[in-house]
């Protein structure tokens, strides 16, 4: 890792994590309190899935007020729905789409073409590309949708970008420069990411697949499940803390801090600086001036009982946003009686929902049906020919006589191999 003396020299990297993406937000409100210039000093910020949204954020310089409204609205939403994200009413990509072309600004993809990097797999041979320049507004909110579409949870028909079609990047490249020393690398996960949580489990045990490396053990299951499936309100914002008091371990490690925050949570006292606490990969940290202090301790959100001391913007931010409806029947629909109500009624109300919702769905694709619909029939052409193509090869194998070929110089004839079959029943 560099020293980040010289603006320019570091990139940032946020990984996909679909509905946990608020870690992301708490990293950044931290890097932006504490260590401001790691934000604005970064040569590029890259991201994946719901990490590219985060990255999108920092760019367009929206408050962390604002970021908070957006996730939880959605979350939110998702609660409301009596089968969560099964209910035919759960359209994120709709949802998404609708906020970007009201929030980006008229000039965002001059901003993102000098700062911006999104992950997109392109279908269907998964080859991962990194898009870094825009020709228009369009264009990035493409590229954003396409980062996120994850098959067959968000659709069937992926989205097109420059006239081919990508699905979710963190499919090929979750975590971009992941292997780059000059890179800052956050994920919600546990790993091996330079901002991430920090386990203690005695399992060493890692998988290393779509470009990132995730420790094996239960709560990285339960991070992936919730990742899908919308969790609790609270459990968001308490991930959302998490991410900032793990931005803060980092910076306190590295020294790029004025004072020892994470100690003072503890009720400790920082330790003397010990011999062997500098980089040893980097000349004992002589020439870059690192020093990683690997003393700091591992804080977690239950041993915080007052976060609003450590950040009051970001603990006022979480505490707006999970305000209920405090009307009289959103308290009903919350209460049990009202959830075992609902879903008593469910096989009553069901199918009217999904004609309703898929409806609205259809009206919404049919600006965007004749490319969809030219795109499958090519998709279907090229399948038919394939398998048309298998076939034959197949069938030319098995009528094809074993040893020479007739075709052959030296290759018996029909005729000779008939005689010979004759003289040997004969004989």
């Amino acid at each position: 890792m560099a020293c980040f003396e010289e603006d320019g020299s570091w990139n940032l990297s946020f990984s996909g994590c679909g509905f946990l993406g608020l870690y992301h937000m708490g990293v950044t409100q931290c890097l932006r309190e504490r260590a401001p210039r790691l934000l604005q000093g970064a040569r590029r910020i890259y991201g994946s899935s719901s990490g590219a949204l985060n990255a999108m954020s920092i760019i367009v310089g929206k408050s962390v007020d604002f970021c908070c409204s957006r996730i939880l609205d959605m979350v939110k939403q998702v609660d409301q729905l009596s089968l969560g994200v099964f209910h035919p009413a759960f359209a994120p990509i709709e949802y998404i789409k609708q906020q970007l072309q009201a929030d980006l600004p008229a000039d965002i993809h001059i901003l993102a073409s000098q700062q911006l990097g999104i992950s997109l797999t392109r279908w269907p041979d998964g080859h991962n590309i990194i898009v870094t320049d825009f020709a228009s507004r369009d264009e990035v909110i493409q590229a954003l949708i396409g980062s996120l579409y994850l098959p067959f949870y968000c659709g069937v028909i992926p989205p097109e970008f420059r006239g081919e079609r990508y699905i979710d990047g963190g499919l090929s490249n979750n975590l971009p420069f992941a292997d780059c020393a000059s890179t800052i690398t956050v994920s919600p996960f546990y790993g091996t990411a330079d901002i991430c949580p920090q386990s203690t489990s005695a399992n060493i045990h890692e998988l290393n697949t779509f470009n990132a490396s995730f420790q094996i053990c239960t709560r990285n299951l339960f991070l992936g499940f919730a990742s899908l499936v919308s969790p609790d309100l609270e459990v968001v914002a308490d991930n959302c803390r998490q991410g900032y008091l793990d931005a803060l371990r980092f910076l306190e490690r590295r020294g790029l801090t004025k004072e020892p925050v994470l100690w003072t949570l503890v009720s400790k006292e920082p330790p003397v600086p010990a011999d062997g606490t500098r980089d040893t990969g980097h000349d004992g940290g002589q020439q870059t001036g690192l020093c990683l202090n690997w003393a700091v301790p591992n804080v977690l959100v239950k041993d915080v009982p007052d976060f609003e001391q450590l950040s009051p913007e970001l603990e006022a931010a979480l505490k707006k946003q999970r305000a209920r409806d405090p009307r009289a029947w959103a308290r009903f629909c919350r209460s049990g009686p009202g959830r075992a109500l609902t879903y008593l009624l469910l096989p009553a109300t069901l199918p009217f929902e999904y004609v309703y919702f898929r409806s609205r769905r259809l009206a919404v694709w049919l600006p965007d049906a004749p490319a969809d619909l030219r795109w499958m029939q090519d998709v279907l052409r090229s399948l038919a020919l394939e398998v048309c193509s298998r076939t034959k090869d197949r069938l030319l194998r098995l009528v094809r006589l074993p040893g020479t070929s007739p075709l052959q110089p030296g290759a018996a004839s029909p005729v000779d191999l008939a005689r010979k079959h004759r003289l040997a029943h004969q004989a």
